[in-house]
């Protein structure tokens, strides 16, 4: 990578009266630093450390219950791999694709959320001036040092009051909002967005909604994409409060696919393959959205 830097330099005669030298352009090439053997190869050895668990995954998913005990076992893939997808996938007791439903609906409208009311929350405590804005943040910020495992009982008490237990809803509505959120968004627009540019909509007589929307939106997207997508992949693995609150006739897809281990005899080859299969959608999104992945990390890793 190179960049060229193209200086003018103009001297006028000594002499009065006389004409100026020509002018003179000199340009300096600058070179950029290239990676050399090392990181290539510590950037391979991590790359071959993250796509192994997948790969073992295929391996068994693609044998028969005896492939995860055989000490031959072959390193290549064998072909079973679709007929316990379709296994998994024709299971009544697991009910794939209602809990696949269920799942890419609930992790949507929980990513969705969580950016709405985490970006409104950070442009709050981030540009506005309120009494007792910083006292608030920091509960915001110490309720995650609170595990979710001591409010299960009061949470599922009430859910059963209003009904709601068995119902997608309820794994919704406790997750509208996160502290770790607020707290990112509260971080990023507070460096991102100078307060001049938000005096300066003011002054032109913007409201505050208006200077919201047409100047935090904006500058809060790389950041809003990326926590989105890592919402998303957290509401779509977790499965202890679907677990509880959620039957086996509406779960989530973490739920089923637990229950293809719930039999004395468990078939590691049709449990992997599941995996699998719950994992491909994340994948997807992953391609889908890699570019906006990698644009919010570099927004918040550059200081503007």
């Amino acid at each position: 990578m190179t960049a060229l830097d193209t200086r003018s330099v103009t001297t006028s005669g000594s002499a009065p009266g006389t004409a100026p030298r020509t002018t003179r352009t000199r340009t300096t090439r600058i070179r950029g630093v290239r990676a050399g053997f090392w990181v290539y190869a510590g950037l391979g050895v991590v790359l071959i450390a993250s796509l192994f668990p997948f790969y073992w995954s295929f391996l068994i998913g693609s044998g028969d219950s005896s492939t995860i005990n055989d000490p031959d076992m072959s390193w290549i893939p064998g072909g079973n791999f679709l007929a316990n997808a379709a296994t998994v996938v024709n299971d009544p007791a697991v009910n794939f694709w209602p809990a696949l439903w269920n799942s890419i609906v609930s992790s949507a409208l929980i990513a969705a959320s969580v950016v709405v009311t985490s970006t409104l929350a950070g442009w709050a405590f981030s540009k506005l001036r309120f009494r007792g804005s910083k006292a608030l943040l920091v509960f915001v910020v110490a309720t995650m040092a609170v595990p979710m495992q001591l409010g299960v009982v009061p949470l599922y008490i009430l859910f059963a009051d209003l009904g709601w237990t068995g119902q997608i809803g309820a794994i919704i509505i406790p997750s509208i909002t996160s502290a770790f959120g607020v707290f990112w968004m509260t971080q990023y627009l507070r460096q991102s967005v100078p307060d001049e540019l938000i005096e300066a909509a003011r002054v032109d007589g913007a409201s505050m909604i208006r200077t919201f929307w047409t100047i935090g939106v904006v500058a809060a997207r790389p950041a809003a994409a990326m926590l989105g997508l890592f919402t998303f992949v957290t509401a779509w693995n977790n499965f202890f409060w679907p677990f509880i609150v959620l039957d086996r006739s509406n779960p989530t897809l973490p739920v089923a696919l637990s229950l293809l281990q719930s039999n004395h005899f468990v078939d590691f080859s049709i449990v992997l393959a599941g995996v699998l299969l719950s994992t491909f959608p994340l994948l997807l999104l992953f391609v889908v959205a890699g570019k906006q992945l990698v644009s919010g990390i570099m927004q918040g890793a550059v200081k503007g």
